[in-house]
Formats: structure tokens, sequence, C-alpha cells
């Protein structure tokens, strides 16, 4: 099979079709129609493989996670989902890998509204380089760089369950088997909060997605903000699977460094607590008060009010 059989068979055509979308795949540009008073977010993801995931992670996972991990990014900035492009470099054409692949993708393009509009592909190690576009009002997207000192500090769902699934998979845990396929499903399939994203535009003065671990990815903020935090680790909301497989202290290693939870976190002023509720309660997520902003521009993990060390702090993607 040739590439553009490659593309015309399993990528073209198929999937979310967008309104929006004047041209897809087929010409040398894809051309898209932009609203008024929107501005464009834009990321860009590689997973390359024995770096970001293993060879014999299932096809279908991996075109899933492949564009939620994009999604992710977007719903940090509060942006609503648009389209994207994919560059897929394979070292042959396996057509059942792609099947399964494309499979995975569009499951998740379909259910977040996303259009595939063009890409590229080419034979080398495998690699997945997906860029994603939004949309949001122009002036309301969140960034890294809102915090202030007295905020309060936020994330979503739980943490740790994603490195815990990957460290069943790869054999080096045993857990419950009514936890092995939460576990192992946290890891493969995450859930970017794209809605909660949406609601936080004006209520948080500052979010980030959690990909490399809280205790490494709240450093972005503190440093674009130039503040510091105080975060309490017996806060940190951990899954029934976690407290029930592993230490406490283990537990709260997944939960700050172990990464690719996916999740948000975010930073509210005094003034708005009030009102978060309300505002994610349509996006069906939990999410928990860990901490609060200083203006000392450190960051302290405490434990029943004392220092809490920590060795490792998160994935590094050059070491």
């Amino acid at each position: 099979m040739k590439e553009f059989q490659l593309i015309e068979h399993f990528f073209n055509r198929r999937g979310q079709t967008r309104r929006d979308v004047e041209l897809g795949i087929g010409d040398d540009c894809a051309l898209v129609q932009v609203a008024p008073n929107k501005s464009i977010a834009i990321s860009c993801d590689t997973l390359v493989e024995n770096v970001h995931f293993y060879p014999d992670i299932p096809p279908q996972a991996l075109g899933y996670k492949s564009l939620a991990v994009n999604l992710s990014d977007l719903a940090s900035m509060g942006a609503e989902p648009a389209w994207m492009t994919l560059a897929l470099t394979l070292p042959d054409v396996d057509e059942t890998w792609l099947e399964q692949f494309s499979t995975g993708l569009f499951d998740a393009a379909e259910y977040y509204r996303v259009s595939l509009i063009g890409g590229d592909t080419t034979r080398g190690p495998r690699a997945i380089s997906i860029t994603i576009n939004g949309l949001v009002p122009t002036g309301t997207a969140l960034t890294r760089g809102g915090a202030k000192n007295g905020d309060w500090i936020y994330v979503t769902g739980t943490l740790g369950d994603s490195a815990l699934g990957l460290d069943v998979i790869r054999g080096n845990r045993r857990v419950d088997a009514e936890y092995n396929e939460y576990l192992i499903n946290r890891h493969y399939y995450p859930t970017p909060r794209v809605l909660a994203g949406q609601a936080l535009r004006n209520l948080a003065s500052s979010a980030i997605d959690l990909s490399d671990g809280l205790a490494s990815d709240i450093l972005h903020v503190l440093e674009r903000s130039e503040v510091g935090a105080v975060i309490d680790v017996d806060l940190l909301p951990l899954s029934q699977a976690v407290k029930d497989s592993v230490s406490e202290q283990e537990a709260l290693s997944y939960a700050l460094s172990g990464g690719e939870d996916y999740e948000l976190l975010f930073t509210v002023p005094e003034a708005q607590k009030g009102a978060l509720e309300m505002a994610l309660a349509h996006a069906c997520v939990e999410f928990t008060q860990v901490g609060q902003v200083t203006s000392d521009k450190q960051l302290r993990l405490i434990r029943n009010g004392e220092p809490f060390n920590l060795t490792n702090i998160g994935f590094e993607h050059f070491s």
C-alpha cells in the first residue's frame, strides 16, 4: 500500500465533519473558517515509540491517547477543540495496526468534535505527531501566568492512577483483580478535561494540565506567575484503587511525580471559590483543593504541617 492509498483508506473522509472546515485532506493546505471574536489555540505533541509508549501498546489505545494528550492541552487553556493534523511515521505499512490505530483516533475525534484536516506519513521509527487547534473567546484563554498570592490551588479527578496503571502493564506491580482494568484504562485512555477547562475560563487565574506529574508541572505555573505555593500532600485526591494497592508513601509518590494523569491543576482567587461548584457541575468532574499560592517563589510540600521530601520530581523528556 502506497502513501496516498494509506491516507485515503485509513484517514480520509473519516470522523467528525465540522461545518467550519472549508477544505480538508487532499490539497497542499487545509482551509478553515474562524468565527468572529475567537482566538485559535494551537498545540502540538509528539509520541515516540520506546520514549512515550511501548511497542506492545494496543494500537487502538495509542490512537485514542495520541489525540487525548493534545486535547488536554486545549482543556488547560479553556479552548473548544476544532481541527487536527496528523504526522505519522511508521516502520512499515501494517494494515491491521493502522485499522486499529485509526479507530481509536477517530473514536476520540468523534466524541470531542475534532476534524482531521491534513498531515503527512513517512517511513521510519514509529512516532505520532498531532497538531491540535481549538477556539476560545478572545481574551478569555487560561494561561500559566495569572496565579496571584493567596489564590487557592485545585486539581480535577484523582492523581497517580495512570502511573500505577503503567506499572501494572509492565508487570512491576500486582493489584487486586477488581482494580486491574480500571488502572490500565486510566493509563491507556486518559480523560481530557475539556468541559472543565471551558467552565473555568471566567473563574481560574491560571491553569495547566498534569502530564509530567504535579510536583513538576506546578513549577511551570509558579515560574510564569512569579509566585510560590504550599501543597498539602494529605489533601491529594487518590482513587480507591491506588489507596488499596500501594503503601501511603508510594501512593503520594505516584500522585506527585507519576505523570500522565492529564487532569487539570488550576488556581482560583478567594472571591471566586463559591462559584466553582456550580461552574464545574455540568462538566461532571470532581475537584479538590490541595494548596495555596504564596509570594515567596518557592514550592513547599507539607504533610501534617511538616516539610515533605520528594526525591523524584517528574518525567523528563531528555533524561
